[in-house]
């Protein structure tokens, strides 16, 4: 990274930016949301962005393309890109520029893919707008980059649509949509939070191997301070809207100078305390030998586990091995070829349409993106309020007095919240009202699907603690979908562990997360990144050293 530093320092930047400022409409007056920012990126270079939600991040990433968002300007500095000021140069300009030269990976792919139109056909999109081949080319380069990037069945996989894969097949998907033209900048905005760890190795050494070859740079947005240890050659920390501190990758992770550095790297201390053995013999909830699969193809096989009251169970496992399915089926979206769902030993229905509002009610579930989980034209009363009329009848000042109970248990002021559109609030705050959705049924099972992945780490770490305390608070039962085992760690009492459809291990967290392992417990657990800078590189060479590759075991 030194090297590289050097070498740039005799040759013209490919990005400047020079005290940028962008301001933001709301309340009725502009409000600064990046301040005086400077940036400067060479051909070759990663930079990583990191902060906490409203930070900047995406601001300063999206405005790399001469981009800002409706309701906010550049009112301050330059942005020049291979010689170019994109805050002089007219929008046709821009655009020729856009999805060419600077081409940009979303955080969230299931929001920015067109439901519409098969994977392939979107990829070659860009590549015909731009006239940088015609169609049959395009097919041909979409199917080598899903296989550099470790996309099941490559050849096939394009001709789906976006419902048809997984979250993390889908954010795939999106780098190599962004890679068809060979842009020189890349902007990828948490590009690896929907993957599972395993899945996230293959990806990243994919996202440095094309910088490298290539020749191109790239902005790396995250809040996952391990995973742009391995990617950044230089770190830029912001906090509302300002640089806290940049300085190169090594240096920054071994001695960061300011304060608020050092508490983003000092989160996750957060531990859950061990919940007592359950004291019913029967389980809340009992998964029995379920096998299901959607049309002709067949995804889960013999599923089988309990989980009790005022208990939560971390279901763990790569994109593909049916994590979420799980969830489906257990809410009734999917009814099982096999098997039964018994819900205090009470055989539940397999089609939710067949259960009554009472079976309903008991089972909630929180999902991964808040952003397309409500409806952004409805206010927060609303959205919290209507499980209150559906499920138990609220009407008028009881349903007033309960929105605000709500509000409290998620720590959002009432009459600060309850009357704003989604839009205006964070994605921490997004996540917390989708939790107050969820407990407005006063279920006593709740399913959250990737609950945390797509926030910064200090607000996950918030929101676990939420999540913990209500638990305690409501005895509430959680089954926790993720492929972070650090949030394992946080919440967990018990760890299902699935691979292909099928549990290879199951039982108390600390029991899985002590050797001996399965070998793919063990390959999850060696694929957790490290605050290391050399830690992946370390990591291939131990797995090639094997002979099986990424995908060898860690252990």
């Amino acid at each position: 990274m030194n090297t590289k530093r050097a070498q740039s320092a005799n040759r013209k930047p490919l990005l400047e930016m020079r005290g940028l400022c962008i301001e933001g409409f709301s309340d009725e007056a502009w409000h600064q949301i990046v301040k005086n920012v400077d940036v400067t990126l060479h051909r070759g270079e990663v930079l990583g962005l990191i902060g906490e939600s409203g930070a900047g991040k995406s601001t300063i990433g999206i405005a790399a393309m001469g981009y800002v968002k409706p309701g906010c300007r550049i009112n301050g500095g330059r942005i020049l890109f291979d010689g170019l000021d994109l805050v002089a140069a007219e929008e046709k300009q821009k655009r020729k520029l856009r999805g060419l030269k600077i081409a940009y990976v979303a955080q969230s792919a299931a929001a920015a893919f067109n439901p519409a139109h098969k994977l392939i056909d979107q990829f070659a999109e860009t590549v015909i707008e731009h006239r940088v081949g015609n169609r049959q080319q395009a097919y041909a380069d979409a199917k080598e980059l899903y296989a550099k990037i470790k996309l099941p069945n490559p050849n096939e996989i394009g001709f789906r649509y976006p419902h048809q894969v997984s979250g993390g097949q889908l954010q795939r998907a999106m780098t190599a949509m962004a890679l068809s033209t060979r842009p020189a900048l890349l902007i990828f905005d948490e590009p690896t939070t929907a993957l599972d760890v395993t899945t996230q190795i293959e990806v990243l050494v994919t996202m440095r191997s094309i910088v490298e070859q290539f020749n191109c740079a790239a902005i790396y947005i995250t809040h996952d301070l391990a995973v742009v240890a391995q990617m950044a050659d230089k770190i830029k920390v912001l906090r509302y809207g300002e640089t806290v501190e940049d300085a190169d990758t090594r240096t920054m992770l071994a001695a960061p100078k300011h304060e608020y550095t050092k508490s983003l790297w000092a989160v996750r201390s957060f531990k859950k305390q061990e919940a007592p053995p359950p004291p019913e013999p029967v389980p809340l909830l009992r998964v029995e030998k379920v096998t299901a699969g959607y049309s002709s193809i067949r995804v889960l096989y013999d599923i089988d586990f309990t989980i009790h009251r005022g208990h939560t169970v971390a279901v763990v496992g790569e994109s593909g091995s049916g994590k979420s399915t799980v969830a489906r089926v257990i809410t009734g979206l999917l009814p099982p070829e096999r098997g039964g769902i018994y819900y205090n030993g009470v055989e539940y229905p397999k089609d939710y349409r067949k259960r009554d509002k009472e079976q309903l009610r008991q089972v909630q579930m929180i999902y991964q993106m808040a952003d397309t989980a409500v409806n952004p034209r409805q206010k927060i009363r609303e959205i919290v309020g209507r499980p209150l009329s559906f499920y138990l009848g609220l009407q008028g000042a009881e349903k007033e007095r309960r929105l605000h109970e709500l509000m409290d248990m998620i720590e959002l002021q009432p009459k600060m919240f309850l009357d704003r559109l989604p839009g205006e609030l964070s994605g921490g705050q997004k996540q917390r009202i989708c939790i107050a959705r969820a407990l407005a049924a006063d279920p006593t099972f709740i399913i959250c699907d990737e609950v945390t992945s797509a926030l910064d780490q200090l607000v996950a770490e918030g929101i676990l603690k939420l999540l913990d305390r209500l638990q305690r608070e409501l005895n509430l039962a959680y089954m926790f979908i993720t492929h972070d085992l650090a949030t394992v760690n946080a919440i967990a009492d018990e760890v299902i562990v699935m691979l292909e459809g099928r549990i290879v291990e199951q039982g108390a967290k600390d029991n899985i997360f002590t050797p001996p392992h399965h070998d793919y417990t063990a390959l999850l657990l060696s694929s957790v990144p490290q605050m290391d800078a050399d830690w992946m590189d370390r990591l291939l060479a131990e797995r090639k050293a094997k002979g099986g590759g990424m995908r060898a075991a860690g252990n």
